[in-house]
């Protein structure tokens, strides 16, 4: 593929890695509102929290360069990625993607003949809608498929990729997706489609996987209210390859950028649809928060420590963590609670306050609940109340 000149809008997980990616081969500018963000960009800073993106920031021939100028940017574009967030807006029930739109209406003022991607999550038939909205077709949609904090790792190993066109354009940025990758180009799975079916393959494989960490979920639910060993059944359900020992360990419940609202998304988009999974599927996880809570209640602790709220190893997001909906919960019911979290430096988080000296946080905590349990907690093992068996996911 010659060389092109790239534009990337939106510097999060999604947008950066791939910006990094695609800057070892072609010109690009990544393109952010927020300034601090592109400062460190152009001091090759990394803004997040990502091991194989840092890696890419170290290299010599790393050319990002970051800007929050538009016109420094998209005059002269060949092609632009906008991977801006598209949060579940809960009173429209639909996610909120005016970022998208504000990111089209920029760029087509300024170029009228460029390629657009959108790699931002949206709504099953929204793509085609864009298109009718602002009079151009050049619009494509390519679902993004990547793990929190293991978002470069991803590009350059994807699963499959798909891209939601079928004509050259759809070609164009199938081989632009191809060319960053490390796996070997035979290996990949490509699948060129309608946009509306992309649309639908990203909600429905994200939908997917709530579903089979609420499967295991409740699972655990059930053998902690029978006192049966969770691990054992998991371990002989998981025996079956049709089932595979993957994917399978319990935890608070699902969260962060994608499952929560994609799941949501989904539901949304069957409106008449006659359906019980899906609905099974969001309403599952308030069912294990409750769960979880009421586990907790009954031990009657005065102090509760919570350790970490980032939704995983790796990663700096909280963002529809599930201990935050329990912090709520225990708020509501006057417990008292401290907090165990590194990235956060402030005193105070929702008014909860952050103790970061593990050994004090220990001492002040009658019970320590640890979505993802740790080696630090060892000395603590009496208190720590997680439901973290496999030491990953």
């Amino acid at each position: 593929m010659t060389k092109k000149n790239i534009v990337v809008i939106g510097a999060g997980y999604v947008g950066l890695s791939l910006a990094s990616l695609i800057s070892l081969k072609h010109n690009v500018f990544c393109y952010d509102k927020d300034l601090i963000k592109v400062n460190k960009i152009n001091k090759k800073i990394l803004p997040i929290k990502d091991d194989e993106v840092e890696k890419i920031f170290k290299k010599r021939n790393f050319s990002l360069k970051a800007t929050a100028n538009p016109k420094e940017c998209l005059n002269n574009a060949e092609i632009v990625i906008i991977s801006t967030p598209t949060d579940y807006n809960v009173h429209t029930g639909q996610f909120d993607t005016s970022t998208i739109e504000e990111s089209l209406k920029m760029t087509l003022d300024l170029n009228k003949k460029v390629l657009i991607l959108i790699k931002s999550t949206i709504p099953i038939g929204y793509t085609e809608k864009l298109k009718i909205k602002f009079q151009y077709n050049r619009i494509i949609f390519s679902p993004e498929f990547l793990r929190e904090g293991k978002a470069a790792y991803d590009n350059l190993f994807p699963s499959r990729i798909v891209v939601g066109d079928k004509s050259e354009d759809g070609v164009i940025i199938k081989d632009l997706l191809l060319s960053i990758a490390n796996k070997k180009k035979r290996d990949i799975e490509c699948y060129l489609t309608e946009s509306a079916e992309a649309e639908a393959i990203k909600l429905f494989s994200n939908t997917f996987l709530a579903m089979r960490v609420s499967y295991f979920n409740e699972l655990d639910s059930f053998c902690e209210k029978f006192n049966l060993n969770t691990q054992s059944v998991i371990e002989g359900v998981c025996g079956d390859d049709r089932i595979g020992n993957f994917y399978n360990n319990p935890s608070f419940g699902y969260g962060g950028y994608c499952l929560p609202k994609d799941s949501k998304q989904l539901l949304a988009n069957f409106n008449n649809v006659p359906n019980r999974i899906i609905k099974a599927v969001v309403e599952s996880n308030k069912t294990r928060k409750k769960f979880i809570l009421k586990s907790i209640l009954s031990k009657k602790p005065k102090i509760v420590g919570i350790f970490r709220i980032v939704m995983k190893n790796g990663s700096d997001n909280y963002r529809e963590s599930a201990i935050i909906e329990i912090i709520q919960a225990l708020k509501k019911k006057k417990i008292k609670i401290i907090i165990y979290e590194p990235s956060i430096k402030n005193i105070f988080f929702d008014e909860v306050k952050v103790i970061n000296d593990i050994d004090k946080f220990i001492k002040n905590s009658d019970i320590i609940l640890a979505n993802r349990n740790s080696k630090i907690l060892k000395s603590a093992k009496n208190k720590v109340y997680t439901r973290d068996l496999f030491n990953r996911d």
